[in-house]
């Protein structure tokens, strides 16, 4: 099959060498010996793991060939804080490095302006997480992070969502191969029906008397229109929680509003 010439930042994506569990070991070996060509191949075995990262990034305007140069930061910086004696997969140490350095160079360069308060618990939020990231291995769950900044969870979920990157109106959302549901086609028409302002206030009341986590999981749910799998990786939490948590909340709200 023939492959397609694709190039980022001068690397042809095409002929990116991916490295097997074993090569990386040996190669992690000859690193601790200070063997900077093994330091090379580990960096260029692992650029597809970058591009990976970058295809959730594919909606954005920014200039993909700097996306691709800030994530091999975060890849060269994983690389050489990795430990074998972790006993994790590198790709599991290293995504939420590069992510992580991608997600602070787009926060960086939002334009949006964002309130000083939310910007130092966001700042702090994300910062600890990469600490905790570095120090475990893996991405800890944001109560966690909340409970060692001594801030309510609310607090740190409103000011993560705060410096997140705003989108079009008229981005896709859903597609089953026939006509695309765009973010536009949720947005209420203002001109609707004041008859149903009751039941709005009775779910508004009813919303606010939810845990600050069942609350998060329905706004980023059905509000902003994410899948349950993407919320469970942002809280750190299995999919099938996610499902529970969201499902107890609908039934919460229903007994409330009858």
């Amino acid at each position: 099959m023939a492959r397609h010439k694709v190039e980022i930042s001068g690397v042809n994506t095409a002929d990116i060498k991916v490295l097997t569990s074993e090569e990386m070991i040996i190669l992690f070996k000859k690193m601790q010996n200070n063997d900077v060509s093994a330091r090379n191949e580990l960096v260029e075995g692992n650029l597809k793991l970058v591009l990976s990262i970058l295809k959730r990034f594919n909606n954005r305007s920014d200039n993909m060939d700097d996306l691709f140069q800030v994530g091999c930061i975060g890849l060269l910086k994983a690389i050489d804080n990795f430990d074998l004696q972790h006993n994790v997969k590198f790709s599991t140490y290293a995504v939420p490095m590069i992510l992580g350095e991608v997600r602070r160079y787009l926060r960086d360069n939002n334009t949006l302006r964002i309130s000083r308060s939310l910007k130092d618990i966001a700042y702090k939020a994300l910062k600890l997480k990469e600490e905790l990231t570095n120090r475990d291995g893996k991405e800890p769950a944001l109560e966690v992070v909340a409970t060692k900044l001594g801030l309510p969870l609310f607090d740190v979920l409103t000011a993560l969502e705060a410096m997140r990157e705003p989108i079009s109106m008229f981005e896709p959302i859903y597609n089953d191969g026939g006509d695309t549901i765009y973010l536009s086609d949720q947005i209420p028409d203002k001109k609707e029906n004041s008859k149903d302002w009751d039941v709005k206030i009775s779910i508004d009341k009813a919303l606010k008397k939810l845990k600050d986590r069942e609350r998060f999981i329905l706004k980023e749910r059905f509000i902003i229109g994410k899948t349950q799998m993407e919320i469970a990786a942002e809280i750190g939490i299995s999919q099938a929680q996610v499902s529970r948590l969201e499902n107890n909340a609908i039934k919460s709200i229903k007994k409330m509003i009858k």
